[in-house]
This record gives structure tokens, sequence and C-alpha cells, in this order.
């Protein structure tokens, strides 16, 4: 393993001690999951801006490898409150699993299952299936 994988590993290990700390106290409460689906949405769509940022043509190497930082930190940011999300309702487990997923594969191949599931977190109905 490279050492400059070893933060990110880290890192994604913390993530995902908060995502448990989240399944667990989440269960403590009340209510739907749409809203913290819709929260956690708010950072992968700021997450899936920064990565689109670095793909732009003549972006200096410093400056993408400065916004896919901030990619992957939106996304670590967004997996506690999909967790919660799927806690609260089940039929956010896609959600949950497609964000988590975002530690080993790259970011072309999860945009588009992303974005459909925000559009889905967005719409006033949950219309995933139960």
């Amino acid at each position: 393993m490279h050492v400059a994988q070893r933060p990110r590993r880290r890192a994604w290990g913390a993530a995902g001690a908060a995502a448990l700390m989240a399944l667990v106290l989440s269960g403590c409460g009340g209510g739907g999951g749409q809203a913290l689906a819709q929260q956690a949405c708010v950072h992968v769509k700021q997450s899936l801006h920064d990565y689109s940022l670095s793909n732009v043509a003549g972006t200096p190497s410093s400056t993408v490898a400065d916004l896919r930082v901030r990619a992957d930190d939106e996304l670590r940011q967004a997996l506690p409150l999909a967790a919660a999300a799927n806690s609260a309702d089940g039929s956010w487990n896609a959600l949950m699993t497609t964000i988590s997923e975002s530690a080993t594969v790259d970011m072309p191949h999860l945009e588009p299952a992303l974005r459909a599931q925000c559009v889905v977190a967005d719409a006033n109905v949950n219309v995933n299936p139960q």
C-alpha cells in the first residue's frame, strides 16, 4: 500500500465509525429518513460539483488535487447522514451504500447512481421501493 493511501483509508475508517454512530443514535429518534437523505445529498451534490470542476481542461494539477480531496471530504460528511436516513427508513440503503462505495469505486462510476438517488431524496414523496 502506498503511503499516500494510508491517510485516505484512515479517513474512511473514521467516516465508517461516524456512520455506525449515526445508525445507533438515529435508532432512538422518530421520523422518516427523507430529511436526513436530503441533508446527505447536499454534501453529495457539492462533492459532484467539486469533482466536475477538477476535470475542467487546463486546471492546474495542484487545484485538481485540492478539488478531489474536497470531493472526498464531502462524501465522508454525507455518509453518517445517509446511514441515519437508512436507519430511520431502510429504503435509503442504496444511497448509504453508494456513498460508502466511494472509498473503492471511482466517481465516474458512482455519479449516475448518486445523482439519481438524490433526485429521489429531493422529491416530495419517497418513491424508493420498500
